[in-house]
């Protein structure tokens, strides 16, 4: 049972991840509360910004800086990020000893699944008795009636083994809801893990057999070295039927509707009419199967493997999606891989922090609401529409302006833009969370319980939207999320009040470092309606060509550029940046950094053009602010896996990298043939 992550993780594989939308890593300029505008003591002046402008902004502050024990990367993000936890956890204190909440209230039950969330003597004294009845309820399958209806079981609660079950719009008619069939099943965080044979992914196979055989031990399975030996082998095989993350970019490849007949010839072992009814689904005639030889590899696996084996594959997944809400000895166990190993971190977060994780994931708008009472000014949200107006009028006047366009293309991707839905802070509706158990004490329940209880509820409430019109005002993201993103379904770019706030974005703020920050992201995620995915989406929100054949052959030819370019560089020895992967997110940035740039000289031509500030051009300031958003520093092991799963690249090539295919950069901090930042003529990419 993947409890905590699964509903959130579908969706973004489905429609945000895979279709490059979520800027995973964000953005700030100072310290919460500090200077609006350039801090200049972050600064580094005895580097050259025409040869490496990220060093150049973020010098003193990196120097400065080191990455918390608890982290496994330190930045802008993580800044704001643990300013917003802070906040968050006071409006749930308040909430908590507040009156004007009462029983059953949503703020009481996010307050209340919190408290309880920090019972740990609880959590020690149940241990793993919690998980005792899934494990036996795997114990019990006999066959493949069994398996079936334990698979149907365990999708209600969040899943984690063999295959997904969500219900999203349709990628071909975003308007109606569509039941989807994903890959899912594999333990390490990507296929690649599994299949490469270098030195360190040995180490790290060896390393994941031992953890799985550690777990099994501490749920009482004998023979553990052998039994996860066998979880190794049976993931391995869904691996090599995976879809690689290039791959998944090809959105085409991920639409595969069948009847039920044709999803049974894949997997004869399961009667899905069956299935669905016990999922509370009965009536699905169709299911989109996003990796058809997935599923037939699952029914291999079912042919090839003894019931003894496939069970202990389940009560894996059982005890690895239930361990981070048991006793220390469990979350201690997960820390220690996925945590310490994997990334490098060396201390595990405080409990308060991984705890208010958990709630927001499971009552993200019921604290939204708090934290925007708290912290959300009108005055914030009037002046972010603004500068959306005028970035998207920047953008429309470069698609007016391409030399690579046809007319017609141009018209279609106008009309596109100009059906752009704009969320900014919080939902105009609010979700509500009537029907959601939330135990308060020992005697009920437990923290384990609360989030199984979470989970179910919010698979409900997806499976509810099944016959009904797409409701498009709903949002995917909570108020007080650091992030945006571009959702391509609802042809829309939100942004939450979490990432509208000093000092990246302040309504009172210099207008060129506002450009630079918020408004270089809200040109990121007007991008992504338009780069090698988002751009597959009609103005509709639906999956369908409105290309010319050479206007798509002229774009594809322009990204090629970008792809080698960021394949170029090579943050770790031996580790290099998929330019494949991640061009989705490059061609965001680069559009981004150019559209927000056209907007600040619109805003000037309308407003009087702003003098210097601290012996700084607006130009200037705008590009400080710019890469000032993206300083970061990683450990070596966070930066690895990052780039092994992450479509967003490290954070000073996201600064860097868009620069140096700008004139009016170089014309910013005259930057010249022969200089590091530079690239010659031909080799510089625009797109948008």
């Amino acid at each position: 049972m993947n409890l905590i992550t699964l509903p959130s993780k579908a969706f973004c594989s489905l429609v945000l991840m895979v279709l490059g939308a979520c800027s995973s890593e964000q953005y700030s300029d100072a310290e919460p509360g500090g200077p609006i505008g350039i801090d200049l003591s972050n600064m580094d002046s005895t580097a050259i910004p025409s040869q490496d402008f990220f060093r150049f902004v973020n010098g003193k502050w990196l120097a400065r800086n080191t990455i918390p024990p608890d982290q496994g990367t330190w930045g802008s993000f993580d800044e704001l990020r643990e300013n917003n936890n802070t906040i968050v956890l006071k409006v749930l204190k308040k909430a908590a000893e507040s009156d004007q909440y009462g029983e059953g209230s949503d703020q009481r039950k996010a307050a209340d699944f919190f408290g309880l969330g920090m019972d740990s003597l609880l959590a020690e004294e149940l241990d793993m008795q919690p998980v005792q009845v899934y494990l036996d309820h795997v114990e019990a399958i006999s066959g493949k009636g069994d398996l079936q209806e334990y698979l149907a079981l365990q999708e209600t609660y969040g899943g984690g083994a063999f295959f997904a079950f969500g219900i999203f719009p349709d990628l071909k008619n975003s308007k109606e809801t569509a039941a989807y069939l994903l890959a899912r099943g594999l333990g390490l965080p990507d296929r690649d893990y599994y299949l490469h044979q270098d030195e360190k992914s040995k180490e790290t196979q060896n390393r994941y057999v031992s953890h799985v055989a550690k777990l099994l031990g501490m749920i009482g399975e004998e023979n553990t070295d052998e039994k996860a030996r066998t979880v190794m082998e049976i993931e391995t095989r869904l691996a090599r039927a995976t879809l690689t993350k290039e791959s998944r970019r090809n959105t085409d490849t991920l639409y595969n509707k069948m009847n039920l007949e044709e999803v049974s010839v894949l997997t004869p072992s399961i009667n899905w009419h069956q299935y669905l009814t016990d999922l509370g689904t009965a009536g699905i005639e169709k299911l989109v199967v996003t990796e058809p030889l997935f599923l037939e590899e699952f029914e291999r696996i079912l042919d090839d493997f003894g019931w003894e084996d496939i069970k202990v594959y389940l009560k894996w997944h059982v005890i690895q999606g239930a361990a981070p809400y048991l006793s220390h000895q469990f979350v201690k166990a997960d820390f220690d891989f996925y945590s310490n190993y994997l990334k490098g971190i060396a201390e595990m977060r405080p409990r308060w922090k991984r705890v208010l994780q958990s709630t927001g994931h499971i009552l993200g708008e019921a604290i939204g609401k708090l934290y925007v009472e708290e912290t959300f000014p009108p005055e914030a949200k009037q002046k972010a529409l603004e500068m959306v107006e005028n970035i998207k009028l920047a953008f429309a006047a470069r698609i007016k302006k391409l030399d690579w366009m046809s007319d017609s293309t141009k018209q279609k991707a106008l009309d596109k833009l100009s059906t752009f839905v704009v969320k900014i802070g919080y939902p105009d509706q609010w979700k509500d969370y009537v029907g959601l158990m939330v135990e308060t004490g020992a005697e009920q329940g437990s923290y384990f319980q609360n989030v199984l209880n979470g989970q179910q509820f919010l698979f409900r409430r997806n499976v509810d939207k099944l016959g009904k019109p797409v409701d498009k005002k709903e949002w995917q993201m909570n108020p007080q999320a650091v992030n945006a993103y571009y959702n391509p379904l609802f042809n829309e770019i939100v942004f939450p009040a979490g990432i509208l706030q000093p000092p990246f974005y302040d309504y009172r703020a210099d207008e060129a470092v506002n450009y630079g920050g918020i408004g270089a992201v809200i040109g990121h995620e007007i991008s992504h309606g338009f780069d090698d995915q988002g751009s597959r989406f009609d103005a509709e929100g639906n999956l369908k060509n409105w290309w010319g054949e050479d206007d798509l052959r002229k774009f594809r030819e322009k990204s090629i550029l970008l792809v080698e370019q960021f394949n170029a560089y090579e943050p770790l020895e031996g580790v290099k940046v998929n330019g494949r992967f991640t061009l989705g997110e490059n061609i965001g940035d680069l559009g981004g950094i150019s559209v927000a740039y056209d907007g600040l000289q619109r805003f000037f031509e309308e407003n009087g053009r702003a003098g210097l500030i601290d012996g700084l051009t607006p130009e200037q300031r705008f590009f400080i602010s710019w890469a000032t958003i993206w300083r970061n520093k990683y450990k070596d092991e966070t930066l690895r896996t990052k780039i092994n799963t992450d479509p967003h690249p490290p954070a000073m090539y996201r600064a860097n990298g868009p620069l140096s295919n700008l004139e009016v950069f170089y014309q910013a901090f005259d930057v010249n043939p022969g200089d590091a930042m530079y690239r010659p003529d031909s080799l510089r990419v625009k797109i948008w």
